[in-house]
């Protein structure tokens, strides 16, 4: 599967970024600037069901990491980091598993391989009820979206989505898979080797994806993983600590 992608710089070992689930290549847009200012030709990529990236009923992480190694081979990309995000991490952790020998070092951020419980279905329910050929603009589909997800700054995470098509209002995501196959987003990613490889694993102190007891079985999958929690940071720690965020990125990155 050919992803959409954009290239945030030319210079520098290749850096591949991949969002989370309801995402895109959109989220990374502001911080990658200050991420390609490390010395890094940095890569923003859609994942497949999101973005403009094709769809496909096909939503497993086995598929998502042969899209990223499809991705690279295509794109020529030799030795690169590999930074993932909540559903992105898990697909970059598939990938090692997979591709052994084809990376430099993983960053995998408030995510593990453990399984994760289903969590989203309020606001799938929501979004399903959403009438889009009657949705006039965004906001009105926020006022429509409020009476199932109060938190605005959720709402127009997700309404980032919508797009005018030639019917009405659309969204990029596929939401029929998103909704038929959201417990394939939390599913635990086995160990199959142990990866050497460097890595590192940050998470907020907010966010309760990572747990202290979680640390033990990661480090038996990643021997040599670093875990560094961001202060004032919930799960989405590069959009609410970005400072920090490229700070912690660029220390683990120079070692």
């Amino acid at each position: 599967m050919k992803l959409n992608y954009k290239k945030i710089s030319t210079d520098g070992q290749p850096l591949i970024i991949l969002h989370g689930v309801f995402g895109s290549l959109d989220n990374w847009a502001t911080i990658s600037k200050a991420i390609a200012d490390l010395g890094y030709a940095v890569y923003l990529v859609d994942q497949r069901n999101h973005g403009r990236s094709p769809h496909s009923d096909d939503f497993t992480y086995e598929a998502m990491a042969a899209d990223l190694s499809e991705f690279l081979q295509e794109h020529g990309l030799e030795n690169p980091v590999l930074v993932g995000h909540s559903m992105g991490g898990k697909t970059v952790i598939q990938y090692a598993e997979n591709y052994p020998g084809t990376y430099d070092k993983l960053v995998i951020v408030d995510i593990g391989p453990k399984a994760y419980p289903p969590h989203h279905d309020e606001l799938l329910a929501g979004l399903n009820a959403l009438p889009l050929a009657e949705i006039e603009s965004r906001q009105h589909a926020n006022e429509l979206f409020s009476a199932h997800e109060p938190n605005l700054a959720v709402r127009q995470f997700l309404l980032k989505n919508l797009y005018r098509s030639d019917d009405g209002y659309s969204f990029r995501f596929n939401l029929p898979v998103l909704t038929e196959q959201q417990a394939n987003v939390g599913v635990e990613i086995p160990k199959l080797r142990t990866i050497t490889e460097p890595a590192l694993f940050m998470r907020g102190a907010l966010s309760g994806y990572i747990k202290e007891e979680d640390w033990p079985e990661i480090q038996k999958m990643f021997p040599n993983a670093e875990l560094v929690t961001i202060p004032k940071s919930g799960h989405w720690v590069h959009a609410e600590q970005p400072k920090r965020f490229v700070e912690v990125l660029g220390e683990f990155l120079g070692k």
